[in-house]
């Protein structure tokens, strides 16, 4: 078992900034020094302090070394042979096609058999208040004033000993519209508004580090401002710390959606997500892998925020990445049957721009932590680094060819052209024909058995259309890469607040609260 760092000593500096309990969070928000120290830090902290493991540079020199040779050798290989090259990399595509949905069901058998981490209620409310850790929930939010009230209302339904919580309301400076919404949520003595000062990156992470020079609790966590968390959820959390090794040092609630129905792209979306927290995370916890966290619901030992630098700025998907580095230091990621209801995106553009985000992050993430591969297969094992390539880089890689394969089906089945034929030599033409029919079958049944086992029957029909949402996937991921390339940092807008069930339109910018699953 790793011991778990000593919370004292490593709050008391953090960065070049006092963190701990020393001082008192309005003085230190009243301080104009601490403030720009903080800002500092929680915009070049990590990349002063780990410069490999920071996203700010996306590609090291080696990456782009190796990346453009690759380029250039099949493009070489392409010109002089094309049939050759081209079966070639149908050929790879396919085997790895199949070896990321071999993996894929074994991840949700283990995560169907075993489940997540359970804490009953009354375990849960069997803690006495004076027992309870303090707790600081942080909240990021970018021109949402319409969900700044709902935020106090979610807020107090947490059972919870007001005394031992913290919410910080995370602003942004120039964000004056939600400022003067915030206001009146200023007098409330649950929830204070700090005011994060303007500075690229304009991203969540950013602001959450800046937040966390001023938390006071034991446990952080991140909720999005529009966030429904279950009401005994950090009790739950708590409980968990306290039962299990310290080597837990982080733990994921589940993410679901209230407006599932709305249409057929929310029901995909809710599929999407029932899959992913209820099954796949669960059966890559019980397979003791990195878990690539979502952004929000994540539940810290703040000593071990402490310890490792918090969230990077620069890495779209600042929660994957911090759910590698978790296990890259040797430490667990639990799952708990705890829900946080959130709103599921009901315009398919606005779906594309998040989804595309999250394809970006993977892929950037991944190259971070690729930058030193005998280090990380040293710490994780070979199963583990396999498993996290095939999460990390094989989902938004696939989801990028798939539609390179669908344009081949297509040109086949129009004109059945005999070069296509060529591109499938022996046994490839087998292994293809069972992704194609076997894997497709897999995955839609995985989406039916979910949906059954979440109750969610409701949800049936848009299950057996689910092939149209991949077609969204695909053109996410394409999106996605191309922005890694020409802007990798990029915090892409989308919206919340639009579903049918909401009374009105709110927006989500850089700094805005969203799942990064």
């Amino acid at each position: 078992m790793r011991r778990r760092p000593d919370r004292r000593a490593t709050r008391r500096e953090w960065g070049g900034v006092v963190t701990d309990s020393a001082r008192d969070p309005a003085d230190l928000l009243a301080d104009p020094d601490y403030r720009a120290r903080a800002l500092h830090d929680a915009v070049d902290g990590l990349r002063e302090r780990d410069p490999s493991m920071s996203a700010s540079v996306a590609f090291t020199r080696v990456q782009k070394t190796i990346g453009l040779g690759g380029a250039g050798l099949l493009a070489v290989a392409a010109a002089l042979a094309p049939g050759v090259t081209g079966a070639v990399v149908v050929s790879v595509l396919t085997v790895v096609y199949i070896l990321a949905l071999v993996d894929r069901l074994v991840l949700f058998r283990r995560g169907l058999m075993n489940g997540a981490l359970t804490i009953s209620d009354e375990r849960a409310l069997a803690v006495p208040d004076e027992e309870l850790p303090s707790y600081t929930v942080l909240v990021p939010a970018y021109n949402e004033p319409e969900v700044v009230g709902d935020l106090i209302g979610h807020m107090r339904a947490l059972d919870y000993p007001i005394g031992k919580l913290q919410v910080l309301l995370l602003l942004e400076e120039d964000d004056q519209v939600t400022i003067d919404a915030a206001k009146a949520v200023a007098a409330d003595d649950l929830v204070t508004v700090v005011l994060v000062p303007p500075a690229d990156p304009r991203t969540k992470p950013k602001a959450c580090n800046y937040g966390l020079h001023f938390a006071t609790g034991d446990i952080v966590t991140i909720y999005d401002a529009e966030d429904e968390p279950d009401p005994l959820q950090l009790r739950r959390v708590a409980a968990a710390f306290a039962d299990l090794d310290d080597d837990l040092v982080c733990i994921q609630g589940k993410l679901s959606f209230h407006n599932g129905t709305d249409n057929v792209l929310t029901a995909w979306f809710t599929a999407d997500y029932g899959i992913w927290f209820g099954y796949l995370l669960p059966g890559v916890m019980a397979s003791r892998a990195p878990i690539p966290l979502g952004g929000t619901s994540n539940h810290f030992r703040r000593s071990l925020l402490d310890e490792i630098g918090a969230w990077d700025p620069f890495n779209v998907t600042e929660d994957a990445d911090l759910g590698l580095r978790i296990a890259a230091r040797g430490y667990r990621t639990a799952v708990i049957d705890s829900v946080t209801m959130e709103e599921a995106n009901v315009d398919a553009i606005n779906w594309v721009r998040q989804r595309s985000r999250w394809y970006k992050g993977y892929m950037q993430t991944w190259l971070v932590h690729m930058r030193h591969p005998r280090a990380l297969l040293r710490t994780l094992g070979p199963v583990s680094m396999y498993r996290f390539t095939m999460l990390l880089a094989g989902t938004p890689v696939i989801a990028c060819v798939n539609m390179m394969f669908w344009l081949i089906a297509a040109v086949w089945v129009a004109g059945q052209l005999p070069v296509i034929s060529t591109l499938f030599p022996g046994p490839i033409y087998y292994f293809a024909l069972i992704s194609l029919v076997f894997g497709n079958s897999a995955m839609i049944y995985m989406n039916i058995i979910a949906l059954r086992e979440d109750g969610r029957g409701d949800l049936f029909w848009p299950a057996l259309i689910v092939p149209a949402y991949w077609l969204m996937m695909s053109v996410a991921a394409i999106k996605g890469m191309w922005q890694l390339i020409r802007n990798p940092s990029y915090w892409e807008k989308t919206f919340h607040g639009i579903a049918k069930s909401a009374d009105e339109s709110t927006a989500d910018e850089p700094t805005a609260g969203e799942a990064g699953s």
